[in-house]
């Protein structure tokens, strides 16, 4: 079994968004054709664009890395891996509320066609949900983990979200910013407890932004419990605004343990957008795109660097 864990510097743009992508950015439901296959993977190609633009412009290569998924982004991954880009893909189904595999028992032969840096998850887990779901869940979650940690070249990068029953919505009346801030940061803990003694083992958690510093440093605690020393947490976007952003990237910078983030749609979202209603040009989108995430990767290192030169 490899060593459990990845604690370098990782700051991620994220464009595996399938379901959301093709409903959301195209309005395309249902099956698509494969010119229209085309066109999403096209569009993406513009993210990849601005992500090697970011790297050109001063992002450090060994920090940087790209998650994006088969259906749309191949091309992108094989590029990407060819260059020595740091990669990620996904192995869950898009828009399902319970975790299952994209590609069913052939999970590891699509793993292994891209061997990406990191097998990625995203899952949906709340400790006072069903409990047979979760068991469900936590049973294929250890397979992929055995798999990456026994036969599998890539680590394992876990995304949890943990959505409010609705009795917990209904404890707060329905304010999800309450829910957020009051108990989250606990069921997060709680779930993590739950997997790991499910002996599902991540090497980086993406953890849903946090606003507090003592809820980032107890995420920490617990993903890095017994032997876990090496594991990594890094904050995620949530598709929010710029200043929330800003706001969870200073947060977790400042937490020994935090090695970086995952910002998505706040980083690309509006210039796509744009670009597709022509009020800007191609060119101008991979430019903000490449602005976007430098940005995020200045306010990171800033308050990463100001944090060490105030505890030294």
């Amino acid at each position: 079994m490899t060593a459990i864990g990845y604690n370098e510097p990782l700051y991620i743009l994220p464009f595996d968004h399938r379901g959301s992508f093709q409903t959301k950015m195209f309005g395309w439901p249902g099956t698509l054709s494969a010119e229209q296959t085309a066109e999403i993977a096209s569009t993406k190609h513009v993210i990849y664009d601005g992500f090697k633009a970011a790297l050109q412009a001063g992002v450090p290569e060994p920090k940087a890395g790209i998650l994006t998924d088969e259906q749309f982004g191949a091309a992108l991954l094989r590029d990407a891996r060819a260059n020595g880009y740091t990669t990620a893909c996904p192995a869950e189904k898009s828009g399902q509320e319970e975790f299952d595999f994209q590609y069913g028992e052939e999970f590891a032969k699509h793993i292994e066609a891209f061997q990406p840096t990191f097998c990625k998850v995203l899952v949906r887990y709340n400790p006072e949900g069903d409990r047979a779901l979760n068991q469900r869940q936590a049973a294929r979650l250890k397979r992929l983990s055995d798999y990456l940690h026994t036969n599998g070249r890539s680590k394992f990068m876990f995304e949890l979200l943990v959505p409010a029953e609705k009795a917990q919505l209904d404890h707060f009346k329905g304010d999800k910013k309450a829910y957020d801030a009051a108990l989250r940061p606990r069921l997060m803990v709680q779930t993590i407890l739950e997997l790991q003694d499910a002996q599902v083992e991540p090497d980086v958690w993406k953890i849903e932004g946090l606003d507090r510093r003592e809820d980032c440093e107890q995420i920490v605690a617990i993903a890095r419990r017994g032997r876990r020393e090496n594991v990594g947490c890094i904050i995620l976007g949530r598709g929010q605004n710029d200043q929330k952003v800003r706001e969870w990237l200073t947060t977790a910078a400042t937490v020994e343990g935090f090695i970086g983030f995952a910002v998505g749609r706040t980083s690309f979202w509006d210039p796509l957008i744009n670009m597709r209603a022509r009020k800007i040009t191609r060119e101008d989108a991979v430019a903000q795109i490449a602005g976007r995430y430098r940005e995020f990767v200045d306010i990171f290192d800033k308050a990463r660097t100001q944090n060490l030169a105030a505890v030294s």
